[in-house]
Parts: structure tokens; C-alpha cells; sequence
């Protein structure tokens, strides 16, 4: 089994998902008593957030790099990023450390064409949203992505930072969601992306009238497959 680094604390909620989904992916492959063979380096998600806040991506890539190398060191053959919006600086990250890292939204788009569909909606933060680390993997797939209104990406965007990293799940913020994913539907989303790894907290597949691309569960699968193929 291949070891691998998750970089974790963006935000530890959702490092928690990533932890047991890889796990008992593991297990589900391998069976017995065989588990993920990983490291997790957890950040202190203030820290993160104030240097997005200031756009200083820079220090960010420090911060990940070094925390990364330090897992390369101790035998991590990938690192995965437990955010959407980390990916940002991924493939400025992989060319540091000289080993993969395994990109949320190359699988994602490999599991929307799976399910040959051609438009999607795409949920996140606002740089996932409005920024092309995302969506350019999913156009080279031949996916079209849309993202909601501005009104709408600001509610999101704020919700993830100071309700779901919190892990606060509010009724009324879900019924939001659910209304903003009705937008993009009615302008041909024939899928959604629940393109921050918290969002799948508060949104599952039973609120949603087309398919829901979790992409927490996707990373993690995507990870299982590299530790599993070694």
C-alpha cells in the first residue's frame, strides 16, 4: 500500500470525512484488518483564511510546502489537499515537491463525465467559483460550468467560513442552498458540484432533482485508488 499526506485543518471538519472515508475505502478494497497507511498534517484554519483574505497565495504555498515536504520525508508518496480551494496552488505545489498531488478536480471531472453529464453548477468558495483552477479541469473534459449570481456566491462564500467550518448546519441556510441550486438547474446545470468539502455537510443527494458531485467523497476515492494501485 502506498502511504500518502493529508493536509488537513481547511477546515478540520472536513479533514474528519476525509480520514473515514479514506479508511474504510481502504478497508472496502483490501478488507481484513487493512487500513490507510497516511499522515495528517492539520493547519490552524485561521491562519490559512487570513492569508487568502489578503490574496497572499504566496505564503499559503510556503505554508503547505514545507508541511508537505516534512510527510515526503517521513515516506508520503502523494500529498491530498482536504479543500477545494487549496487546489489553487496545487500545481504549484507538486512542482516543489517533486510527488503527486492527487487534484479534486481532475476527479471530479472524470466522475461527471462518468455520468455524461455536460453542464454542471458549481458551489464553493468565491475563489473556487470565480477563479479557473476548477473549472479549467473541467473544460478539458469537455464540462461546462456555471456558478451562481453574485448575491448568491456572497451568502455561500460567508457561509462556509463562518457557519459550515464552524460546523454550525443552520435549516434556513440549507433551504438557501437548495434555492440557489434551483437557479442553476432552471439555466441547465444538469448537475451540481458541491465544490467545497464542507457543503456536503448540509447538502445530500436526496435535496437535490439532478446529480450531486460530492467532492469530499470523490478526493477521498481518488486517494484510495493511488494507495491501493501501489
Amino acid at each position: 500500500m502506498r502511504k500518502i499526506g493529508l493536509i488537513g485543518g481547511i477546515s478540520w471538519v472536513s479533514t474528519v470525512d476525509y480520514y473515514r472515508f479514506i479508511n474504510t475505502g481502504v478497508n472496502e478494497k483490501l478488507g481484513g484488518l487493512n487500513f490507510a497507511e497516511c499522515m495528517i498534517h492539520s493547519f490552524n484554519y485561521a491562519e490559512i483564511k487570513k492569508n487568502n483574505d489578503a490574496n497572499d497565495w504566496d505564503k499559503t504555498l510556503a505554508m503547505i510546502s514545507e508541511a508537505s515536504l516534512h510527510m515526503k520525508n517521513a515516506g508520503a508518496e502523494a500529498i491530498v489537499l482536504c479543500a477545494n480551494t487549496m487546489h489553487l496552488i496545487a500545481d504549484r505545489l507538486q512542482e516543489r515537491i517533486g510527488i503527486p498531488v492527487i487534484h479534486i478536480a481532475v476527479a471530479t471531472a472524470d466522475a461527471v463525465r462518468e455520468k455524461q453529464v455536460k453542464k454542471v453548477g458549481l458551489l464553493g468558495t468565491k475563489f473556487t467559483m470565480e477563479r479557473d483552477f476548477f473549472t479549467s479541469k473541467l473544460e478539458e473534459k469537455d464540462i461546462e460550468a456555471i456558478i451562481p449570481e453574485e448575491e448568491d456566491r456572497a451568502f455561500i462564500h460567508y457561509t462556509i467560513f463562518e457557519e459550515l467550518g464552524r460546523g454550525a448546519l443552520l435549516e434556513e441556510s440549507r433551504q438557501r442552498y437548495i434555492s440557489i441550486i434551483g437557479k442553476l438547474i432552471e439555466r441547465g446545470a444538469g448537475g451540481i458540484i458541491l465544490g467545497c468539502t464542507e457543503i456536503p455537510l448540509l447538502i445530500k443527494q436526496e435535496d437535490v432533482s439532478v446529480p450531486v458531485f460530492d467532492t469530499t467523497m470523490i478526493h477521498s476515492k481518488a486517494a484510495v485508488e493511488f494507495m491501493v494501485s501501489g
